[in-house]
């Protein structure tokens, strides 16, 4: 879906996102709420100048919008892969983009992730797996790396994986499958706005994501592994 649809049918009441350089940026109506709305477009893949940007969106809607919720919209084929980025530290302006998203949530800016598109990797990491809670759109492709790729850097016959990914959706990309791992909430579909609005009234900031993969049958290991580490922490402690 293209952006410009996209935030028609997000903000039906009207809303000022413009499009720059690959990078959104504005504000939506939602119900009788105002929100900062970030994000991207085309594929784009999250460079310096991108990350910073976005950044600064997220501070200034802090300086200036105390608790204003926070909308990021997501279509990127994930960090910038150029000599260039990588020489000016694209590891720590992701990072500062993350530290951003959670200083915002810190400070009671509810923080709401869509993918709408496409979300791969790093990208996807410092932006929908950061918000509150991640939703996808029916089509959304979701993946940290491709079948041909993950099979050229395991060794793994490409032929293997495509079988594991009927029933393992740690394999398979997709918003169903992400959705069952936990990492997405949900897929909306029908009204937009009104999904929007919904997950806007939920105040929920516990990370949910392992016990969600668990009882979906997507991460069956994650929550177990986590608790037992913790409880052998507890019995460390005493």
């Amino acid at each position: 879906m293209e952006w410009q649809a996209l935030a028609v049918q997000l903000f039906p009441q009207g809303h000022d996102i413009v499009e720059r350089d690959h990078f959104l940026s504005g504000s939506g109506t939602v119900g009788e709420r105002t929100v900062t709305v970030i994000g991207t477009t085309g594929h784009t893949p999250i460079g310096v100048e991108i990350a910073m940007a976005q950044a600064a969106a997220i501070l200034q809607t802090m300086r200036d919008h105390p608790g204003r919720p926070l909308v990021i919209l997501i279509d990127t084929q994930g960090q910038r892969l150029r000599h260039r980025d990588e020489m000016l530290g694209i590891n720590h302006y992701m990072a500062h983009l993350g530290k951003c998203i959670d200083v915002a949530r810190r400070r009671g800016h509810p923080v709401i992730g869509l993918v709408y598109d496409q979300a791969l990797s790093g990208g996807f990491i410092t932006s929908g797996l950061m918000a509150d809670a991640c939703y996808a759109l029916p089509d959304a492709e979701i993946r940290v790396m491709g079948l041909p790729a993950m099979a050229r850097i395991t060794k793994v016959p490409e032929e293997r994986l495509v079988e594991l990914a009927k029933s393992n959706p740690v394999f398979a990309p997709g918003a169903i499958n992400y959705l069952n791992m936990g990492g997405v909430e949900a897929i909306w579909e029908g009204d937009l706005a009104a999904c929007l609005m919904q997950a806007l009234q939920q105040d929920d900031k516990a990370d949910r994501r392992s016990a969600r993969g668990l009882a979906r049958g997507g991460r069956k290991l994650a929550l177990p592994v986590a608790q037992a580490v913790m409880a052998a922490g507890d019995v460390q402690a005493a």
